[in-house]
């Protein structure tokens, strides 16, 4: 164990609980997690001490909770995630009143310019990195106005925001993380509903790339303090999850020797051309129209299904801890090959709709190289409330997936 370690997330998801797993595997540390309120990927822990701050999610309270928490921590070091858009964003803005934190993040400048889908576009175009053909708009449509001759490419499309930040701060009914439009009078309908819950930045309206869950990419990668990136890992998604908040979120994944996305080194190259700092996300499709890999967006922080990282042996606490700030300048691009999910691995098989891959996954699990992320042996052993918490989640992913999963079998 190393006692100086102390890990600190904002928020409580499943995000905080594979990070917090990665630092405990790696360190023997308990990490500390600040949030509104206690969800169920983290509830009955023994590697998390939780703490409920309900207005967490206002900045002065934020750095108030924290410049405590470090005066009750003095000499050790403290090591800052956001493991939300909102509380990654919150860190950023204000990591210059948090020195006694290490925070490997952008900063507030980069930030500025790139969490934004219109903005990462124009810098996508930048550095050759592809894109789906998208029209940006900056109020509601009318029907007239988005027709496919206008737009230059056919209904259905993908209709977003291109700011999830600001989006996530204005609820109303029937919310989604992305919408398909069927037709011109469905997307101005969504545009319209969303403006007028107070959502004050562009939309994103966007060809839909064909194709299911099994050909998404997901790629990570880190970058130390002086903007260099040290590591790269790619996973190809066997399935993703349908809820309709949760639309997008990797379920299943079976990691792929990073050399072999061509577009990482055009990525590589922007990050740091760019000074990026810390780790950063990017979720990526290959089009079955024969245009090859598309980039969606780029998340500025590490992603929600993280531990597919660490489980294929490239733990992301290490990283941080000791390629954030150590003067060197290799970069590991992953090659192990690993099959993670968070769901049962059962649903993964069932869903995917990739029949190699379901397969692949499978002899992964044979051979032992498998990850389940809430089946964390320490902290199921002994613990009968985390078990069955944990239980419960898988057994509530099995019927998420009979009641919205599009494809069943």
């Amino acid at each position: 164990m190393n006692s100086q370690i102390v890990p600190v997330f904002l928020g409580a998801d499943l995000n905080c609980y594979n990070f917090a797993r990665a630092f405990h595997e790696a360190y023997g540390v308990k990490s500390w997690a600040f949030g509104r309120y206690e969800i169920s990927a983290t509830k009955y822990s023994r590697i998390i001490n939780f703490k409920t701050v309900p207005d967490m999610d206002c900045e002065e309270t934020m750095l108030r909770e924290l410049h405590a928490f470090a005066k009750e921590h003095t000499g050790k070091k403290l090591y800052l995630f956001g493991c939300t858009d909102d509380y990654a964003a919150m860190i950023i803005r204000r990591k210059c009143e948090l020195s006694e934190y290490i925070a490997p993040s952008p900063s507030p400048e980069l930030y500025g310019s790139i969490q934004k889908k219109a903005e990462f576009y124009e810098m996508c175009d930048k550095y050759g990195i592809p894109y789906p053909a998208t029209k940006v708009i900056s109020a509601p449509a009318r029907p007239e106005d988005i027709t496919s001759d206008v737009l230059g490419f056919d209904y259905p499309i993908i209709v977003k925001p291109s700011s999830s930040v600001d989006y996530w701060k204005h609820p109303f009914d029937g919310m989604k993380k992305v919408y398909i439009a069927k037709d011109k009078e469905e997307a101005a309908k969504i545009t319209e509903e969303i403006y007028a819950s107070g959502y004050p930045d562009r939309m994103i309206l966007q060809k839909l790339i064909p194709g299911g869950d099994s050909e998404m990419r997901v790629l990570t990668a880190f970058s130390d303090k002086s903007g260099r990136v040290r590591a790269m890992c790619l996973g190809h998604t066997m399935i993703e999850e349908h809820t309709p908040k949760g639309l997008g979120n990797h379920a299943a994944i079976v990691t792929e020797p990073a050399s072999s996305l061509a577009i990482a080194e055009n990525i590589k190259r922007m990050l740091e051309d760019l000074g990026y700092t810390g780790f950063s996300n990017f979720d990526i499709k290959y089009g079955r129209d024969g245009e090859g890999f598309r980039v969606f967006e780029i998340n500025l922080r590490q992603g929600r299904s993280n531990f597919y990282v660490t489980s294929c042996g490239l733990n992301i606490a290490k990283l941080a801890v000791e390629k954030w700030d150590d003067g060197g300048d290799d970069c590991v691009m992953n090659e192990n090959v690993h099959f993670w999910h968070h769901v049962p691995a059962s649903v993964a098989y069932k869903y995917t709709e990739d029949a190699d891959l379901a397969a692949k996954a499978k002899e992964l699990a044979k051979e032992g190289r498998e990850t389940c992320s809430l089946l964390y042996p320490y902290d199921l052993r002994l613990n009968p409330l985390r078990f069955l918490c944990v239980m419960e989640q898988l057994r509530r992913q099995k019927k998420k997936f009979r009641i919205y999963y599009p494809v069943k079998k």
